[in-house]
C-alpha cells in the first residue's frame, strides 16, 4: 500500500531521516512515536505529497486513497455538520452512516443541521473526523486524534477503529489509545524508522531488549576498535609488523561503525514548591442550582471535598464536568445554593484555553518568573524544559506562542506556585509523553487537593484515588481509583448509566445500586487506610520541610557570597585600585576567603540535594 525506500529528509539544516525505509500494508494499525521535533509531522507531509524527500522514494499503490486528520483542524466556514460528515450528499447512501458516526462522536441530533461556523475548534475536529470515518480511506493518517475527545467518546472511537477496514497510522501521546488500537509501533529514532510488533506496552519491552543488545554490540565494537588501534600505534613503524598494521588499518576503514546509543531525555532534580496548608475541608457546595439559559445542568447539588483528595470527574460530553470545575473555581455565578471554600483555601483553575492571565509583552522565562513566589532561573528553565520550552525558546515573547504553547506555559506557572486546591480541565492535551510524565511527577508529592477532568487513562490511573461519575446533573462517587471504578461499573448489572456502558460495552441503566454492608465496611477500611497514609505524609512533609529549609538557607548563603565575589572582582578590575597597594592586597585576601566559603557552601548544597534525591526518587522530573 505504502512504501518508503531509503528516504532522507533535512529541515532547517537538521537531518530528520537518513536512508529510512517503511512498508505499510492494508491491515496495518501503527502508532507513530518519537520525541518532540523528531519528524512525525514531516513524515505525514511526505506521505501526503506535501513535501518531497531529499533522496529516496515514497510510493503509494495505484488507487490508494489517503485520509488525513491534522492536530489542529482549520475552522469550517460553509455548510452544516451533517453536510460535512456525509460529503455534502443529503439523502445519499452516506447520510445514514454520517448520522450514526456523528452520534458516536457525541453530536446530538439537534446538532446535525448546525452551521459549521458556529462550532468550537474541538467540535470542528470531530466533524472532520466523522467525515473521514464515513469516507473510509484506504490509509487513515491521524495526528493526535484524541486531543478533543472525552473518555466516553474515546471509548466509542476505539471500538469503531477496531473494525475499520483500512490501514491506520496514528501520532498519539495517549498510551491507552495506542494500546487499544495498535498492532505495531513505528518509532523515529536516530533518523531511522524503527518498527516494533504489538501495542505500546509490548513496544516498551521490545525497545528495552533492543537497546540492551545495541549497547552490548556498541561496547564490543569499541573494544575491538581500541584493540586494533593499539596494535596499529605500537607496530606501524616496526618493519616486521608493518604489513599486519596495514591490514588492521584497512579493517578499521572497512568497519561499519555502530552508532552510540541515543540517550533519552535526561532526568534532573527539582522539587516543586508545596502550597500553604488548608483546612480539613477543601471546599463544599450546598443546594447548588446551575443553568445555562433554559438548560439546567445541576439542581440541588451537594458536594464536599476533603483536603488531600485526588478526584477525577468522568462522564459523557456535556454532562457538566467542566461546569462543575468552574463552579468550584468560583467562575460561574450560582442560580441558587452555596459555595464555601475551606479554611485558608487558595484555588487554581487550569483549562486548555484559559490563558488570558499571560502578559504578551514578556518572554516565556519572564512570565514564569512573574509568579508571587519565583524560583531560581535554572529551576524555572528546568521545569520549562520538561514542558517542551527548551534552550533559547525561553526567550521567545509570549505574544508569538500558539494556543497549545500558551496552555503549557499557564500550566508551568501553576505548578511553580501551586494553590492548595488545583482544578484541572484536560491538562495533558498539549503535552507529549515525557511532559505527561513530568506532570505526574510534579503532582506525585503535591500535598494539596486535586480535582480534574482528563481523557488520558494513563494520567488518570497515575493521579486519581477517587472517581466521581457525572451524568444528568447527578454525581456518583467511587471511593477508589479508576480501575476500581471500571470494575464496579462492569459488574453493577443493568443499573449503570448509558455513558458508562460506552466504556464497558454494557447495556445502559439509570442509577447505581445502594451500597451493601460489605461495601460500607470496605469504605471504613479505606478511610482508616487514608488516615494512616495521611499521618505518614505528615511526618514525611515535616522532614521534607526541614530539608527544604536547609537547602534554602544554603542557596541564600551562596547568593550572598556570589554577589560579594562579583563586587570584589569589579574592585580588582578597576585601574584605580592598584594606586592603593594596601587596598588591592586586602581585596585579594577577602576574595580568596569568599571563594573558599563559596566552594564549601556549594559542596554542602550539592550534598543536601543528593540527600533529597536519595530519600525521595519521585522528586525528579525529565528536562
Amino acid at each position: 500500500m505504502l512504501t518508503v525506500s531509503a528516504a532522507t529528509k533535512s529541515f532547517a539544516g537538521r537531518t530528520l531521516f537518513e536512508n529510512a525505509s517503511l512498508q505499510i500494508n492494508p491491515s496495518d494499525r501503527l502508532g507513530l512515536i518519537g520525541p518532540n521535533g523528531a519528524g512525525k509531522s514531516t513524515l505525514f507531509s511526505l506521505i501526503l505529497g506535501r513535501e518531497e524527500p531529499d533522496s529516496g522514494t515514497i510510493s503509494l499503490a495505484r488507487g490508494t486513497r489517503l485520509g488525513f486528520l491534522p492536530q489542529e483542524t482549520a475552522a469550517a466556514t460553509g455548510g452544516t455538520v451533517l453536510e460535512l460528515a456525509s460529503g455534502h450528499e443529503p439523502d445519499g447512501r452516506a447520510e445514514a452512516d454520517a448520522k450514526r458516526i456523528l452520534a458516536g462522536l457525541a453530536f446530538r441530533e439537534s446538532d446535525f443541521h448546525r452551521p459549521l461556523a458556529e462550532l468550537s475548534g474541538g467540535w470542528t475536529m470531530r466533524a472532520h473526523l466523522a467525515r473521514l470515518l464515513v469516507e473510509r480511506p484506504d490509509l487513515l493518517l491521524l495526528d493526535e486524534p484524541t486531543n478533543h475527545l472525552d473518555l466516553e467518546t474515546l471509548g466509542w472511537f476505539q471500538n469503531h477503529l477496531a473494525s475499520y477496514p483500512g490501514a491506520i497510522l496514528a501520532i498519539s501521546h495517549d498510551r491507552e489509545f495506542l494500546n487499544a488500537i495498535c498492532r505495531g509501533i513505528l518509532e523515529i529514532r536516530q533518523r531511522k524508522l524503527v518498527r516494533y510488533h504489538g501495542n505500546y506496552e509490548t513496544y516498551l519491552e521490545q525497545k528495552k531488549a533492543r537497546e540492551e543488545q545495541h549497547l552490548a554490540a556498541y561496547r564490543n565494537q569499541q573494544r575491538e576498535i581500541a584493540h586494533l588501534q593499539d596494535f596499529i600505534n605500537r607496530f606501524r613503524a616496526k618493519a616486521s609488523k608493518a604489513a599486519q598494521a596495514q591490514d588492521r588499518i584497512k579493517k578499521l576503514a572497512r568497519m561499519e561503525r555502530i552508532e552510540p546509543p541515543e540517550c533519552d531525555e535526561p532526568v534532573v532534580n527539582f522539587r516543586f514548591p508545596q502550597p500553604l496548608r488548608g483546612g480539613q475541608r477543601a471546599i463544599a457546595l450546598g443546594g447548588v442550582r446551575q443553568s445555562y439559559g433554559a438548560h439546567t445542568v445541576y439542581e440541588n447539588l451537594d458536594l464536599e471535598i476533603e483536603r488531600g483528595s485526588r478526584i477525577v470527574l468522568v462522564g459523557p460530553n456535556g454532562a457538566g464536568k467542566s461546569t462543575l470545575l468552574k463552579i468550584l473555581a468560583g467562575l460561574l455565578p450560582l442560580d441558587a445554593g452555596t459555595r464555601e471554600p475551606g479554611h485558608n483555601a487558595t484555588i487554581g483553575y487550569f483549562a486548555q484555553h484559559r490563558t488570558e492571565g499571560l502578559d504578551p509583552r514578556r518572554s516565556i522565562l519572564e512570565e514564569v518568573q512573574s509568579i508571587p513566589r519565583p524560583v531560581p532561573e535554572q529551576a524555572a528553565r528546568t521545569v520549562l524544559g520538561a514542558f517542551l520550552f527548551r534552550g533559547d525558546d525561553v526567550f521567545k515573547p509570549v505574544s508569538v506562542l500558539s494556543g497549545g504553547e500558551k496552555s503549557r506555559l499557564a500550566l508551568v506557572k501553576l505548578l511553580l506556585d501551586p494553590p492548595n486546591l488545583l482544578l484541572l480541565d484536560e491538562p495533558t492535551t498539549h503535552l507529549d509523553m515525557p511532559s505527561i510524565d513530568a506532570l505526574i511527577r510534579a503532582l506525585g508529592p503535591y500535598e494539596g487537593t486535586v480535582v480534574f477532568v482528563s481523557h488520558d487513562v494513563h494520567f488518570i490511573r497515575a493521579i486519581a484515588t477517587t472517581v466521581i461519575h457525572v451524568q444528568a446533573g447527578r454525581l456518583t462517587p467511587y471511593a477508589g481509583n479508576y480501575d476500581y471504578f471500571r470494575e464496579k461499573t462492569r459488574t453493577a448489572g443493568p443499573a449503570r448509566a448509558a455513558t458508562v456502558a460506552a466504556l464497558s460495552n454494557l447495556q445502559p441503566e439509570t442509577q447505581a445500586p445502594a451500597p451493601s454492608p460489605l461495601a460500607k465496611a470496605g469504605l471504613k477500611e479505606i478511610r482508616e487506610q487514608r488516615r494512616a497514609e495521611a499521618e505518614a505524609r505528615k511526618a514525611e512533609a515535616a522532614a521534607r520541610r526541614a530539608r527544604e529549609k536547609h537547602i534554602a538557607n544554603l542557596e541564600a548563603e551562596i547568593k550572598t557570597l556570589e554577589a560579594r565575589q562579583t563586587e570584589l572582582t569589579a574592585i580588582l578590575e578597576a585601574p584605580g585600585t592598584y594606586e592603593n597597594p594596601a587596598l588591592a592586597m586586602e581585596t585579594n585576601r577577602e576574595l580568596a576567603g569568599v571563594a573558599d566559603s563559596l566552594e564549601k557552601a556549594t559542596a554542602a548544597w550539592l550534598a543536601a540535594l543528593e540527600e533529597v534525591e536519595n530519600s525521595d526518587p519521585a522528586e525528579t522530573v525529565p528536562a
